[in-house]
């Protein structure tokens, strides 16, 4: 009776599929889309019909992820709260779930300049009509630039420089986002593995006295790990770990 049930289920489901998509694929079968078309105007300015121009925002979103790892704050915020984990020893926890979500949060909080200042000069006027995509992605880039420049190293831009064979050295501002994106996240690793060597160095001493004491006492088969644990969780919270560690984090993106 169940497997009955559960074949007629199944046959009525496809069959109400199949009644919801025929008038969709009639709709667009009588229906020409005009995706490729475009307009010129007196100037010569050439424009691409609406369909186009949200199939290229469509595209873009799936870059989003990229862009979040690659071109803000998100890296560095994430490399040092998953030492900080390793460091306490409490292995799962925070989960990796919570540890990213702090870290979206946090890149938010620190890029907030950053994006309304991207907003009003590009986005708002491309929504409103008054800017054309190629000039709105051009005054886009400008503060992101300006960010990631800050917080980029000379001497990493002029390695990529250098395996690039550019033959004319650019100034800052003329330097392409090819050249820009890999010293930058360059940076952003060397800088969150100097704040997380930081970080690790009070707790790996409290290993170290625990495992000194636990040989002293002869408790060989203790695991100095579990012993170390109240003690690490216990300097942590008379510190107040949590609002040192974010906020050394938030203080450490340079903005003139």
């Amino acid at each position: 009776m169940g497997g009955r049930w559960t074949k007629r289920s199944c046959f009525t489901s496809l069959i109400a599929v199949l009644v919801l998509f025929i008038p969709i694929g009639d709709l667009l079968a009588q229906q020409s889309l005009s995706a490729v078309t475009s307009t010129t105007d007196a100037q010569g300015v050439q424009t691409w019909s609406v369909s186009v121009q949200i199939l290229a925002l469509m595209t873009a979103l799936t870059l989003l992820p990229s862009f979040l790892l690659m071109m803000t704050s998100f890296a560095r915020i994430t490399i040092v709260l998953a030492v900080l984990r390793t460091a306490l020893g409490t292995q799962q926890t925070p989960s990796n779930q919570i540890i990213l979500g702090l870290a979206l949060f946090l890149t938010l909080f620190v890029m907030q300049p950053v994006f309304s200042i991207m907003y009003s000069s590009a986005v708002a006027p491309w929504l409103e009509g008054a800017m054309q995509i190629e000039e709105a992605l051009q005054k886009a880039s400008v503060p992101l630039r300006e960010f990631m420049l800050n917080q980029t190293r000379e001497t990493d831009i002029e390695l990529f420089l250098e395996i690039s064979r550019t033959q004319a050295t650019p100034t800052l501002q003329e330097i392409p986002f090819h050249i820009l994106v890999p010293s930058f996240i360059t940076s952003e690793l060397k800088t969150a593995f100097q704040i997380a060597f930081l970080l690790f160095i009070p707790f790996l001493i409290i290993d170290l006295v625990v495992a000194s004491v636990l040989m002293s006492m002869g408790m060989m088969m203790l695991s100095p790990l579990i012993v170390s644990l109240p003690f690490k969780l216990m300097l942590f919270v008379l510190v107040d770990g949590w609002r040192l560690v974010l906020g050394t984090l938030a203080g450490s993106f340079y903005f003139p």
